[in-house]
C-alpha cells in the first residue's frame, strides 16, 4: 500500500487547507506567490466544496478546480484533494431529508452548518460516492494530485429511524441470537429483556438511566457505521489511484471514533491538534496527542491541522505569542510527523471562522502570522532531508482503549468529578515532565518491545487484554496499573472481587472491599504524598514486596501503593511530582532512562532517528549542557558542551558534526 513517504519524498510536506472558492479568482496567483515564499509545497482542495462542486443534483461545476490544479502545478505545490462529503449542499437535505441526521431528542439537525449528515443513510452514501467517483475520475491522472482526504473529522452521531434499522443489523452480527443480546446487555435488570429485534433502539432519552451496555453497543456501532462512510469513499478513489494514499483527520482523542481501528484502514494516519496558547500544559496535551498518533501510525504521520494564531471556538480565543507557532510545530516533526499543516491558508473574510487564524492573517503578507510561518517554512525545508521517514523510539508504552473509556465514562458511576482523559493527561504529563518519551498501545497489541508498561486506567479489559499484561510481566517487563483498572469485562459486567482475579494475585490483592472516590478539592494522605481524585480499600495478601500506605483517614494503614515483582498497582492518582517521580523511579529500575540528564526547567529533550531535538517552553534564556560536538541543522553552527536556547527556542542536533 503507498505511504506518506510516497508523498513527502525526503521531506516535510508544509502547507494548509485552501479554500480558494471563498475568494475573487484574481487572487488565487498572489496565493501561490505567497505559498512559494513561504515553502509551502502541499496545499488541502475542496474540503468544504459540495455545494460549488454540485450546485444542484447530478449537475457538476468542475472548471474552477480545474483552474486550480493547473495553477498548483505550475507553482510546484502539490495537492491533497478532497472529498467534500463533511458538509453536504442544502439540496440534498431538501430532497432528502432522511440523510438529516437525528439527536437522542428525535430532533434533526438541519443544514446551514457542517457535519450534518447521517452516516446511516443510504441516500446520503449514495450522493456521496458519486460525488467521490466524479472527483475520482476527473483527477486521477492530475500531476498536481499526491494525496486523497476523504471528508473530515467524522463526528456525527445518529439516532434516527435508518440508524435504528441498521444498528439492529449491526447487534444482529455481533450477537447473533436475542438470548446472546439480552446476556450480554444484562437486560433480567429494570425488565429490559427483547422478545423481538425491533423492539431494539439506538440509545436515544429515557425517563431516567439507560442500559449502560446497549449505550457502549451503540458507541462502536457509530464508529463502524462512520467507518464504512470513510472506507466506500476510500475504495473509490484507491480504484482510480492505486499509487496514492488516502487519508482523513482525526480529532485528538475524540470520544465517538475507535481510533486504533481506524487507523488500520488508512494509508496516513492524520490528526489535527489545537491546544491553547494560554494553557501552562499546552505542550504536554500536543505531545500526548503526538504520541498517540505516532502510534496509531506506527511511524510517521500528519498533522493536518493546527492554528497559526487563535482559534474561533473558546470563550476567550488567545493568539500564539511569538515562536510559540515554530516550537510547536517543530514538536510535532520531534514526535514523529513528516506533514506540518494548518487551517489554513488564507483567513476567511466571511463566515463563521472569520476569526479563526490562517497561515496568510487578515493582516496580510505584512503581518506577523505570514513572516513566521515563512521562517518555520525555511526550517522544515532544511530538516526534511535528515528527518523524513525516520522514527521516533520508545521503551515506554501508554496503554488506552477507547471501548474501555466508552464502558467507564457513563452514568451511575462511583464519581463523575473526572473523566477518563482526565487519568490520561495525569500519567502522561508525569512521564513527560519526566523526560521520558512514550508510545501508545491498545492493550491487545504486541508489548515485547516495551521495558516499561503504563496503563493510566482501562475499566473495561477483555481476557486477551488481561492475558497480554500477565505475559508482558512474565516476560520480565515492568507493569503499572491506575485505580479502577480490571473492573468490567468487555460488555460491562463487573468481574468477581471487583478487579479480575488474575489481575489481583499479581499486584498483591486479596480484596477489593470498596472504592472510596473523592471530591473535587479532597485529597488523600498517603506516606509520602497525597493522593487526588480516588482511593480504595484494599486489603493486600502479604506477597507483596512494597507497600506505600495511606494516613489517618478510614483507610489509615491500608496500601495506597502495591508492588509485587515488576507489577505496581497505584490505587489513587499521586499530586502531580509525587507521580513523576515515582515513574522516573520505576522506569530507572527498569533500564530506562531520559533521553538527556540536567536539563533546565521546561526544556523538552526527544531523540528521532540519530537527531536530537531540545525544544524550550519557556520565556527565559537557558543553558543545555550536552556531551561532546554537535552541529544545529536549523542555525548551521557547531556547539560543544552546552547550547543556548532563547524564548520558545529549538535547536536540532547531529550526534557529530557534518
Amino acid at each position: 500500500m503507498p505511504s506518506l513517504a510516497d508523498t513527502t519524498r525526503d521531506r516535510i510536506l508544509f502547507g494548509g487547507d485552501y479554500n480558494p472558492e471563498q475568494w475573487p479568482e484574481e487572487t488565487w496567483p498572489e496565493d501561490v506567490r505567497l505559498m512559494q515564499a513561504a515553502g509551502v509545497n502541499s496545499v488541502t482542495l475542496g474540503v468544504f466544496s459540495w455545494s460549488r462542486l454540485e450546485p444542484r443534483p447530478g449537475v457538476h461545476d468542475f472548471g474552477w478546480l480545474d483552474r486550480l490544479m493547473d495553477l498548483m502545478h505550475a507553482g510546484g505545490i502539490g495537492v491533497v484533494l478532497a472529498t467534500p462529503t463533511a458538509s453536504p449542499p442544502p439540496w440534498l437535505g431538501r430532497l432528502h431529508p432522511d440523510t438529516l441526521p437525528v439527536d437522542e431528542d428525535g430532533r434533526t439537525e438541519r443544514w446551514g452548518g457542517r457535519q450534518h449528515f447521517s452516516h446511516s443513510s443510504g441516500t446520503y452514501r449514495r450522493h456521496a460516492a458519486a460525488i467521490t467517483e466524479a472527483l475520482a475520475a476527473r483527477y486521477a491522472g492530475h500531476p498536481a494530485l499526491t494525496m486523497w482526504h476523504v471528508n473530515n473529522e467524522y463526528c456525527t452521531f445518529d439516532h434516527g429511524e435508518e440508524a435504528a434499522v441498521r444498528f439492529r443489523r449491526w447487534l444482529r452480527d455481533r450477537y447473533g441470537t436475542l438470548d446472546a443480546l439480552n446476556t450480554a446487555w444484562g437486560t433480567a435488570f429494570w425488565s429490559q429483556g427483547y422478545g423481538d429485534w425491533d423492539e431494539i433502539l439506538p440509545a436515544r432519552r429515557t425517563h431516567y438511566l439507560k442500559n449502560p451496555t446497549q449505550v457502549l453497543d451503540f458507541r462502536r456501532f457509530t464508529s463502524d457505521m462512520l467507518l464504512e462512510c470513510f472506507t466506500a469513499e476510500r475504495d473509490i478513489v484507491r480504484r482510480h489511484t492505486p499509487h496514492l494514499p488516502v487519508t482523513t483527520n482525526f480529532m485528538p482523542l475524540w470520544h465517538g471514533q475507535d481510533a486504533w481501528r481506524w487507523a488500520e484502514e488508512e494509508d496516513v494516519v492524520s490528526v489535527d491538534l489545537y491546544p491553547d496558547p494560554r494553557d501552562p500544559l499546552g505542550a504536554q496535551h500536543g505531545a500526548l496527542v503526538q504520541d498517540m498518533t505516532r502510534s496509531q501510525a506506527r511511524g510517521p504521520w500528519m498533522l493536518m491541522e493546527q492554528a497559526a494564531g487563535p482559534v474561533n471556538w473558546r470563550g476567550v480565543n488567545h493568539p500564539k505569542p511569538r515562536g510559540l507557532n515554530r516550537l510547536w510545530s517543530l514538536q510535532a516533526v520531534a514526535r514523529g510527523a513528516d506533514a506540518v499543516c494548518y487551517f489554513q491558508w488564507r483567513q476567511s473574510r466571511q463566515g463563521a471562522e472569520k476569526f479563526h487564524s490562517g497561515m496568510v492573517g487578515h493582516a496580510g503578507e505584512e503581518g506577523r502570522t505570514y513572516q513566521e510561518v515563512k521562517r518555520l517554512g525555511a526550517d522544515l525545508a532544511g530538516l526534511g532531508p535528515h528527518v523524513a521517514g525516520t522514527r521516533t523510539a520508545a521503551d515506554v508504552a501508554v496503554l488506552h482503549d477507547w471501548h474501555s473509556w466508552w464502558a467507564g465514562d457513563q452514568e451511575a458511576r462511583p464519581s463523575t468529578r473526572f473523566g477518563y482523559p482526565d487519568v490520561l493527561h495525569a500519567w502522561h504529563r508525569a512521564l513527560w515532565e519526566g523526560r521520558l518519551t512514550t508510545d501508545f498501545a491498545h492493550p491487545e497489541h504486541d508489548l515485547t518491545p516495551y521495558r516499561v508498561v503504563v496503563v493510566p486506567q482501562l475499566y473495561a479489559l477483555t481476557d486477551a487484554a488481561v492475558d497480554n499484561l500477565l505475559a508482558h510481566v512474565r516476560r520480565g517487563g515492568t507493569l503499572v496499573c491506575g485505580f479502577l483498572t480490571g473492573v468490567a469485562d468487555q460488555d460491562d459486567r463487573v468481574r468477581p472481587g471487583g478487579m479480575d482475579a488474575r489481575l489481583r494475585a499479581l499486584f498483591g490483592i486479596r480484596t477489593l472491599h470498596e472504592w472510596w472516590p473523592l471530591e473535587a478539592d479532597e485529597t488523600a494522605a498517603c506516606e509520602g504524598f497525597r493522593g487526588t481524585l480516588w482511593s480504595e480499600e484494599i486489603e493486600p495478601d502479604g506477597t507483596a514486596a512494597e507497600t506505600v500506605p495511606y494516613r489517618g483517614g478510614e483507610l489509615d494503614g491500608l496500601p495506597a501503593v502495591l508492588r509485587k515483582g515488576r507489577a505496581w498497582y497505584l490505587s489513587t492518582l499521586p499530586e502531580p511530582a509525587a507521580l513523576r517521580d515515582l515513574l522516573a523511579r520505576v522506569c530507572a529500575e527498569a533500564g530506562v532512562r531520559p533521553v538527556l540528564d540536567g536539563l533546565p526547567a521546561g526544556v523538552e529533550a526527544v531523540r528521532r532517528g540519530d537527531l536530537l531535538f531540545l525544544l524550550h517552553h519557556g520565556r527565559d534564556t537557558v543553558t543545555v549542557d550536552l556531551p561532546g560536538t554537535h552541529r544545529d541543522l536549523l542555525t548551521g553552527e557547531t556547539v560543544t558542551d552546552r547550547v543556548t536556547l532563547a524564548r520558545h527556542g529549538v535547536a536540532v542536533l547531529t550526534e557529530r558534526p557534518s
